[in-house]
């Protein structure tokens, strides 16, 4: 086993390779009770066209990574759930675009519970009948995403932007796309991508990292899996421009919910230009939209924002968009005022000492992360699987400079690049 020290951090991470291909990280928390571990792999819900390294290209169901993972927990004698629950922890998953994640939280028989974890994740068990059963409760929950204002502006702006990139298709899929999920086509998936090869596990906490280590060894030491073949993401071209300017969607809602956003223009960036992209727009975003920002006031005054208007950006190495938005009593005013604010600050500039305090507070709220278990596994196997260290971010941030966002801010803000979700009152 191998450490990584982060002096400026004051955390040593330590780190093994399998001879299975299983990448374990373990972070000691001394004196912290909780104890969190996740074990994910890098499959999401983009990941429905691909070819292994022994030529086979495969096309998947939309919607299938997300549908695995629902399965994963049910097993002959039981929900692996209540396993969890007698022993105290709180266990969970999740599927986002580019990965799925298996975790637990507890402060006791931690040993046991990294026993459950590894084992029902590499322990798939699929029947005709349970498949065809889930295909109900995922196409349910699908149905209720569909009256979800939230999720409907949410992903109306990610329809409005992408039209090819596999990005813009819901992670639960369709109901007709899940319909075409038989149980032969989960066990080929889990075989692909839940190998060790394709896998990490992470957990940080009062733990001691050798005996962790040592049970994690001797659990795959008594599993066999077949040789690990790579997986190439195979994604369609997506044009630079967006797919439509704006989308309304018509549900019962009391006051409309607009998110707006800008399209870059991608092309296979490295992970150290992802990471650059992020941190400096989050910087910007900080800067022109948090609540102390002239901005922020001038549009709540006016009576155009809530207080929950906020901002996101999101970015690959196959793609990168900025959401911000929340509710509005006037969609377009509001979309015409922010331009009318920000249009002279990208003539004028960031001010010195906006950026000066914006930074120390983004440096701030990294610090704090690294005090919760729960944000510092899923934030460093988030990034795990972008090839990005997490626990680099620190020094980044200390390096970045005004310049340095006063150009993102141009590169980022492109009008012709916006597209535009509504939710307003009214029926489909």
């Amino acid at each position: 086993m191998e450490t990584i020290d982060y002096p400026h951090l004051k955390e040593t991470l330590y780190f093994e390779k399998l001879p299975n291909g299983l990448e374990v990280r373990i972070l000691p928390k001394p004196g912290f009770q909780k104890t969190y571990a996740v074990f994910s792999t890098r499959y999401g819900s983009v990941d429905n066209h691909f070819q292994l390294s022994d030529g086979l290209e495969k096309r998947v169901p939309d919607g299938i990574a997300h549908f695995l993972e629902h399965k994963m927990f049910e097993e002959p004698e039981g929900d692996v759930f209540s396993r969890f629950a007698d022993r105290g922890a709180s266990a969970n998953a999740f599927t986002s675009f580019d990965r799925t994640s298996y975790l637990f939280s507890a402060t006791d028989h931690i040993e046991d519970n990294i026993e459950t974890l590894l084992n029902f994740v590499q322990n798939p068990y699929f029947t005709d009948e349970n498949v065809e059963k889930e295909k109900g409760i995922i196409g349910q929950e699908i149905q209720m995403y569909q009256d979800h204002p939230d999720w409907r502006v949410y992903y109306g702006l990610i329809e409005s932007m992408y039209s090819q990139h596999p990005i813009h298709i819901d992670i639960a899929g369709t109901t007709e796309s899940i319909a075409k999920i038989d149980k032969e086509m989960l066990y080929a998936c889990h075989e692909t991508f839940y190998h060790p090869g394709n896998m990490t596990f992470f957990i940080v906490g009062g733990v001691d990292p050798q005996k962790v280590i040592t049970q994690i060894r001797s659990n795959q030491e008594k599993k066999t899996f077949t040789a690990y073949k790579t997986i190439s993401r195979l994604f369609p071209s997506e044009p630079e421009e967006v797919q439509a300017k704006e989308r309304i969607t018509k549900l019962p809602v009391s006051l409309p919910k607009c998110l707006f956003g800008f399209k870059e223009k991608v092309s296979n960036l490295d992970p150290e230009a992802v990471l650059y992209r992020e941190l400096t727009t989050k910087l910007l975003f900080d800067l022109l939209f948090s609540p102390s920002t002239h901005i922020y006031q001038t549009l709540y005054d006016e009576n155009l924002i809530t207080d929950q208007f906020g901002y996101e950006y999101q970015a690959s190495t196959q793609y990168a968009f900025s959401m911000i938005g929340g509710e509005t009593k006037d969609p377009q005013l509001l979309l015409a005022r922010i331009r009318e604010l920000i249009e002279p600050i990208m003539v004028s500039g960031l001010e010195q000492t906006a950026f000066d305090r914006c930074k120390k507070k983004r440096m701030g709220n990294y610090m704090r992360v690294l005090n919760s278990p729960e944000a510092i596994a899923n934030e460093y196997t988030k990034y795990f699987f972008k090839d990005i260290d997490f626990f680099r971010f620190l020094s980044i941030y200390e390096k970045l400079t005004l310049t340095d966002v006063n150009q993102r801010m141009k590169d980022h803000i492109q009008w012709e690049q916006l597209a535009v979700s509504i939710v307003r009152n009214g029926t489909a």
